[in-house]
């Protein structure tokens, strides 16, 4: 498969507007970013609008619990495998490559994907479903992690960021690709604010979402771009060698960098001027058949990603109902038992309470349902953090066995 290149004349329209300074009229402007608080963090020469989004982010306490976060292969000890790190600046630099080429605000685009993932759980979308269960058993609501992105960012931590941001972040699933996105009308938090209780309140909701700015439409297509073809490189990396996958669909690249490469000018040459982004027809039938063949030889093949998922979904029930219970049963004696705070206070709420000097008029995360409280510890540990958390609670329960470095050796 070759890498394909843009269109002598898209090529050419492209030149020839930005050596004439043109700038895209469909493009998210700074001095239209819209913020919760707008007497805090004006725009300056230096630092506009949509760059103190992405700085914001950058320096957030969980962004970098996002190196011990894993994407399919979870219980590997391997360092070629994707961590949710590397998939945030794969995200990140793909949709900054296509926004740059449309014309488009490329800071905003790099906000939105730098902070897309930092509410995901641990163990990837295992550990999502799992959480969500639980969750919804407790408190008949919903979690999904780009919802929760946005209650880390604006409301653990009330970064102040800009609505366009939050916009993108909330709107960001690449799990249901389209042909064509046209960006959703959205002016003000309060509509905001109904989108994200919506989506906690019902399943189907988050499926129906729409960012507000063509950036984040781009960031939500190259969330998708990032990972397809990535995953089928870490399942080949993953599995014995009589096991890799065996994919028949590719039309549009059979390795990740040319699946990346041809998809996106695809995007530009059938975006570009225009107010909406769109596929072709042969970009997008590829996209939907990698995607559905993904699922069938990599998502649910037990073979190749070892998931133990029934043992995971025990130590997520486990661990929910001690950390539920000390939560509950939460009195001044039971915080220091055993000489020291229980742990949901130490490293979740004390650590939330310290950062209010930094992060002021925080107002969620301490004084909430303890449901939520657990929600929110549970989906901010690192893969290896929620192992040894639950194994010093449960040191006589089934814990994971990792693949190691040197099986058979």
């Amino acid at each position: 498969m070759a890498y394909n290149a843009l269109s002598k004349v898209i090529e050419a329209q492209i030149a020839s507007n930005r050596a004439k300074g043109w700038q895209n009229p469909y493009r998210a402007l700074d001095d239209n970013a819209i913020r919760r608080d707008p007497t805090h963090d004006k725009a300056t020469l230096w630092r506009p609008a949509y760059v103190r989004d992405a700085e914001k982010i950058l320096h957030s306490p969980y962004f970098n619990r996002l190196s011990d976060k894993t994407q399919v292969f979870s219980l590997y000890k391997n360092d070629d495998l994707t961590r949710r790190s590397l998939h945030v600046q794969l995200v990140s630099r793909t949709a900054r490559s296509i926004g740059a080429a449309l014309g488009l605000n490329t800071d905003l685009i790099e906000a939105v994907a730098l902070g897309h993932d930092i509410g995901h759980t641990p163990f990837g979308h295992m550990g999502e479903r799992f959480l969500s269960e639980l969750f919804h058993q407790q408190t008949g609501l919903y979690f999904d992690h780009n919802v929760h992105s946005v209650r880390v960012l604006d409301g653990i931590f009330r970064h102040n960021l800009t609505l366009q941001t939050l916009s993108g972040i909330l709107c960001h699933n690449g799990e249901f690709e389209q042909q064509e996105y046209r960006p959703s009308k959205l002016t003000c938090f309060e509509d905001f604010d109904g989108l994200v209780a919506s989506c906690r309140r019902h399943d189907v909701s988050i499926k129906s979402l729409v960012p507000s700015t063509l950036e984040g439409c781009v960031v939500r297509i190259s969330d998708m771009l990032a990972y397809v073809g990535r995953d089928r490189q870490d399942a080949e990396r993953a599995a014995d060698r009589d096991r890799a996958p065996k994919y028949s669909i590719t039309t549009m690249g059979s390795n990740n960098a040319e699946i990346i490469n041809n998809v996106s000018i695809d995007l530009i040459e059938n975006s570009y001027g225009k107010d909406y982004l769109k596929f072709s027809d042969k970009a997008f039938d590829f996209l939907s058949g990698v995607k559905r063949e993904n699922y069938e030889l990599i998502y649910g093949n037990e073979a190749v990603n070892r998931l133990q998922s029934d043992l995971v979904r025990a130590m997520f029930e486990r661990l929910y109902e001690r950390l539920l219970h000390d939560l509950e049963n939460g009195d001044s004696e039971l915080k220091e038992k055993d000489g020291g705070l229980l742990y949901v206070y130490r490293h979740h709420l004390n650590f939330i309470k310290n950062l209010r000097v930094r992060y002021k008029n925080t107002p969620h995360g301490v004084d909430e349902d303890p449901n939520q409280i657990v929600v929110d510890y549970i989906a901010s540990m690192t893969d290896d953090y929620f192992v040894d958390l639950h194994n010093l609670y449960f040191p006589d329960d089934a814990t994971i066995e990792y693949m190691p470095y040197f099986k058979g050796m």
